[in-house]
């Protein structure tokens, strides 16, 4: 009889190779949206297709189901073991649900939907990426009737990002954005705007990006275990966390399109060079959920890069950089333009308060898809009049409308309101942070950021999947979600900005 340790070595060592497929299938997608060319698209869609369902067959065997029986059952096995073992029987038995074919079939249909998605936004004609969205939808369908739910399919398909997340969870949550941001919004709109043009003068390239690895290694990004590139739609993936890859996208004429993105995504990035590289391949070693990694970008982005102190510290070295366009800017007026309230067609352009409108719309499009009550054909009317009845502006083509986001393409739904409550813990764990870092905004306006990497090691990265996310803001703040923290966040900083006290 096999010893409890021995058991655990195979039952890591198989993980593991089922994690080197998935990772090889990450770089593949990787290339896929930086570098491949365009004649690569049918034979990449294989080649993932492959490896996707030969790791699902590695992680749905019977085999590794009795193993992971078997070591359910030893009490010998110490806390992170038993931990790995706990939370890979709930995605074998998640994972038993979906069988190899249907595995394959998603894959192959994940390529074919990202390169009708890009040629759709070429044409900027949503007609040439809706009928392979047809079919992702109802690929979708068959998912969450394959996984099972009480209440609504939605239901299933938001568990995948958001354990524990529901319709009835985040319909109250949404309800409360509608009611309370809307009051904030229109106290902005009575006062005097803030300019923003700084942003909007001619910012070469070159300096752009040289600027943005700057910021990155400030933030505590280690470039020898991961790097950044261009693509169509900025995103992060990671292969280990010693190899972590940013993507951005530049605008020479509107510098917020990669100063935004770079810090965002860095933040993930950050998260996933934090994880524990011993776990590598073990749930242990992998994000908590959907909801915490937005929580890192959003506070690095938000809290730190749209704060006050960061840009005390920073803007002297960006001018450096743009001496012609922001010589003659002054650092009170920059960070009031990073800080613009307006609302906008771009949900990853979009300020800290109109952001959530724009996850508040996808929401209400992928419940009403995944339940039938709508068609994706009707997707571009659909999107157009939700625009116009939230934030009072309508798309004036598909590509700044309907076809700006690549989650769907990827089949990614129930992905999108992990953004707000990314947002929500981000302002919770950021409160808890000022209290427990002494000096933290002094450390900020100084450039040293090392103290909060380290608290945000201590407390978000290390654990890995060990916590949900409530468990996990349980354990920092004391408490669970609660999105008081942010109206509060987001109530004193555009008091501030708008100078908007007393006018409530």
């Amino acid at each position: 009889m096999q010893t409890s340790q021995e058991l655990y070595i195979t039952y890591t060592e198989l993980l593991q190779k089922a994690a080197d497929l998935y990772y090889a299938s990450a770089v593949l997608q990787w290339d896929q949206e930086t570098y491949m060319p365009p004649k690569g698209a049918e034979h990449r869609a294989r080649q993932l297709a492959t490896l996707a369902s030969q790791a699902h067959e590695m992680l749905t065997s019977d085999a590794y189901g009795s193993l992971l029986n078997e070591l359910a059952t030893r009490n010998d096995l110490d806390d992170t073991a038993k931990n790995n073992v706990r939370l890979s029987a709930e995605d074998y038995t998640k994972n038993k649900k979906l069988s190899p074919e249907f595995v394959e079939e998603m894959s192959k249909l994940t390529s074919e939907c990202f390169n009708a998605w890009i040629e759709a936004r070429k044409k900027n004609d949503f007609t040439v990426f809706a009928p392979s969205l047809t079919k992702m939808i109802a690929l979708k369908k068959r998912q969450a009737e394959l996984y099972g739910y009480t209440n609504h399919p939605y239901d299933a398909l938001l568990d995948e990002y958001e354990k524990g997340a529901s319709v009835a969870i985040l319909d109250p949550v949404f309800s409360g954005i509608k009611e309370q941001l809307p009051v904030l919004l229109a106290q902005i709109k009575a006062a005097t705007q803030v300019s923003c043009e700084c942003f909007h003068q001619h910012f070469p390239k070159q300096q752009q990006w040289d600027f943005s690895i700057d910021v990155l290694k400030s933030m505590g990004f280690d470039m020898e275990a991961g790097r950044q590139d261009y693509s169509e739609h900025p995103f992060t993936t990671s292969f280990s966390p010693a190899d972590v890859r940013l993507t951005t996208r530049v605008d020479e004429e509107n510098y917020a399109s990669l100063l935004w993105s770079c810090i965002h995504e860095g933040g993930h990035g950050l998260y996933e060079q934090g994880l524990p590289e011993e776990q590598y391949g073990l749930p242990l070693g992998a994000a908590t959920s959907l909801g915490i990694h937005e929580s890192q970008s959003r506070l690095w982005e938000n809290c730190i890069g749209r704060s006050k102190d960061f840009w005390l510290g920073f803007y002297p070295k960006l001018q450096q950089y743009f001496p012609e366009q922001l010589g003659n800017v002054s650092v009170a007026t920059f960070y009031k333009a990073c800080n613009k309230v307006e609302p906008s067609l771009i949900r990853t352009e979009a300020d800290e308060v109109t952001y959530h409108f724009h996850v508040l719309i996808r929401y209400e499009i992928e419940k009403a898809l995944i339940e039938g009550s709508l068609d994706a054909k009707d997707l571009p009317a659909k999107w157009n009049e939700l625009y116009t009845k939230y934030l009072g502006v309508a798309p004036v083509d598909d590509k700044t409308g309907v076809l700006q986001d690549v989650h769907w393409s990827h089949g990614s739904f129930g992905y999108f309101p992990t953004y707000t409550l990314g947002s929500f813990y981000a302002a919770q764990f950021y409160h808890q942070a000022q209290q427990d870092i002494s000096g933290l905004k002094e450390q900020v306006r100084a450039g040293q950021f090392g103290p909060l990497l380290q608290w945000l090691r201590a407390h978000v990265h290390q654990y890995g999947r060990r916590y949900t996310s409530e468990e996990l803001c349980t354990r920092i703040t004391g408490k669970g979600l609660d999105a008081a923290y942010f109206m509060q966040y987001i109530q004193d900083k555009y008091n501030d900005i708008y100078e908007i006290k007393g006018k409530q």
